[in-house]
């Protein structure tokens, strides 16, 4: 193995979370860049000293692996810190939403974090800086960021609906009886919640279109639908915990993907009015990886009607997500 290559720098906040837990060994592993590009890592945590003494016991166990990729790290609760020179950025801290909690609460409060970490990593990072955003909400938070920065364009601040889209291929893997491989082509259009699109009207399964392998349609429009878009909720019923792991593996996955040329996948981006989304929000699409971190919007998908149908509704909700934090958003 050579790693000769000049280290990725790569910020995480909320990094000794339950998330940053489960990505942080599988981007020392070179899971996420490759097994030849070494990394240093800028854990960033709140200023708690319960945070931060977690942060070094992760710190501990990842010297303990002997990671030879691993070629340093930093541990801070300044923002400033964590983010110099930062080549991605991978936002994945944020305040969960609590009992009672109103949406347009949560996106107030964790807009505020979000405005200042845009600002931030506008202002530090480095020149070729990429931007990962896995806090809920996802989307929405992302746009806010992305509206901060004067030096980084738009397109440089991605929010992740990865997991959306592993959990639809393999739900239909599922009901079809067929390897996880066998099944291509199935995007994520909209807002990380329960309101996105799982497309499954352009997904094949072994080469042939989905809905012809999959004839019971009431089962992709019903439950289908509702178990991918509630599927983070299952889970919290069924461990009492929210999908960390499975949302660091997609995070892996969406990085990974993203610096693969070539590369063919669900990704949030700003819509530009593409697929009737509102110019301005931050929706799910297909897009195809150009070169390392860049990607373009795949433009050719003809919707079928019911997918037409939940892209308005999913459009709806991120407008009015808009609208709750339009006062944070500059220009």
């Amino acid at each position: 193995m050579s790693t000769t290559a000049s280290p990725i720098r790569v910020a995480v906040t909320g990094a000794a979370g339950q998330i940053g837990y489960a990505l942080l060994f599988r981007i020392a592993s070179g899971a996420m860049f490759g097994p030849d590009r070494p990394v240093i890592l800028q854990l960033i945590e709140a200023p708690v000293e319960k945070a931060m003494k977690a942060l070094e016991g992760v710190a501990m166990e990842l010297d303990d692996c002997a990671f030879p990729l691993l070629k340093g790290m930093v541990l801070t609760d300044q923002p400033e810190v964590g983010f110099k020179d930062a080549n991605w950025s991978l936002l994945v801290g944020a305040k969960p939403r609590g009992p009672g909690m109103e949406r347009a609460d949560l996106l107030k409060d964790n807009g505020k974090i979000f405005i200042g970490q845009g600002r931030i990593i506008d202002r530090v990072a480095a020149d070729d800086a990429r931007v990962a955003v896995v806090g809920n909400p996802a989307n929405t938070n992302c746009m806010i960021a992305a509206s901060q920065a004067k030096r980084l364009t738009p397109d440089r601040f991605t929010a992740m609906v990865r997991l959306d889209q592993n959990r639809a291929q393999t739900q239909l893997a599922k009901k079809a009886g067929v390897d996880l491989t066998a099944v291509k082509d199935i995007f994520i259009y909209g807002n990380h919640s329960p309101t996105m699109v799982s497309a499954y009207c352009n997904a094949t399964i072994g080469g042939k279109k989905a809905t012809e392998v999959i004839t019971d349609h009431a089962w992709l429009k019903g439950p289908f639908f509702e178990t991918v878009g509630k599927r983070g909720a299952a889970i919290i019923a069924a461990r009492g915990a929210s999908s960390a792991a499975s949302a660091a593996n997609a995070l892996v996955d969406h990085v990974r993907d993203l610096m693969t040329p070539g590369a063919i996948h669900s990704v949030a981006v700003k819509s530009n009015g593409l697929y009737g989304f509102d110019p301005e929000v931050w929706a799910g699409m297909p897009v195809r990886t150009t070169t390392p971190g860049s990607y373009e919007v795949i433009t050719g998908q003809e919707l079928c009607d019911f997918c037409k149908e939940r892209v308005a509704i999913t459009n709806k909700e991120l407008v009015e997500e808009r609208a709750a934090v339009v006062d944070m958003l500059q220009g």
